[in-house]
């Protein structure tokens, strides 16, 4: 009789767990992307981006008259790009949660566009600038390329695998351009700090992702610097800077003609 009863009990929690989870896998949480230019000003038909990408992949995915776009997302980590015309991309982490307990039932995410051109400088800075954005952390900080010589420079050989060629580059050690916008290095970087990452994005919009550990010295061995010479000379049309990344086996994550590195917080 006991055992027919824990029989019985077992076939009601599978069943009961067969039912919930369809129902917990289906479960969406309503996330909206508010889209403002730094003045405060709503950006109506911003380009909006998530990977991965949801599913279904929702038509027209861009912010309404109001600056404003909501999407049902399954629970999950994503990165989030926001983009329009007349502005420098956004990028960053987000995480969506099921709700419930002391998660809301919708989400609420503002982003901020600066006016520029697609992936280029911060207002007020030319073309040939390089601008370091590091939000919440600092407000940005925009380099001209004499501003950039007088900083201290290390070297590094790189084999290109593209050229099939050993070179040699002079600039600016990514971690001490981070550390002009008070990014957690050293000591600092530990706990949630370390999910941070940056993106690096070139003139032609070209943009990668390295991990704040990778960029640190105290955590990792291989120079990652922003050149601004080639075998003693400048970048001509590679330039005015370029990102070297001196252990990748590949240079896809090296950034012709930068223009901007931003540091991202996930939350």
């Amino acid at each position: 009789m006991r055992t027919r009863s824990l029989s019985i009990a077992l076939l009601c929690a599978v069943a009961f767990l067969a039912s919930a989870l369809p129902a917990q896998q289906g479960t969406t949480t309503n996330v909206t992307i508010r889209v403002t230019d730094q003045t405060g000003a709503v950006v109506p038909h911003a380009q909006i981006r998530f990977a991965p990408a949801p599913d279904p992949v929702p038509p027209n995915l861009e912010t309404d008259d109001h600056g404003e776009r909501g999407i049902d997302l399954r629970a999950g980590s994503y990165a989030l790009s926001v983009s329009r015309l007349g502005f420098i991309t956004y990028n960053r982490h987000i995480d969506v949660k099921i709700p419930g307990g002391d998660s809301p039932s919708a989400q609420f995410i503002p982003v901020v566009l600066y006016v520029g051109h697609t992936d280029g400088p911060y207002p007020g800075a030319t073309e040939e600038d390089l601008t370091i954005f590091a939000d919440p952390y600092h407000a940005p900080v925009t380099l001209s390329p004499g501003a950039f010589r007088a900083l201290p420079h290390v070297s590094v050989s790189v084999h290109n695998a593209h050229s099939d060629a050993n070179e040699n580059y002079s600039g600016v050690q990514l971690a001490e351009l981070l550390a002009k916008v008070n990014a957690p290095l050293g000591k600092e970087l530990r706990g949630k700090a370390m999910t941070s990452y940056v993106v690096a994005t070139g003139s032609d919009g070209y943009a990668v992702v390295l991990s704040i550990a990778e960029v640190d010295p105290e955590f990792h061995s291989g120079e990652i610097i922003v050149a601004d010479q080639q075998d003693g000379h400048a970048l001509g049309k590679d330039g005015p800077f370029r990102l070297i990344v001196s252990e990748d086996k590949r240079p896809a994550r090296w950034v012709r003609n930068l223009v901007s590195i931003t540091l991202t917080r996930t939350e």
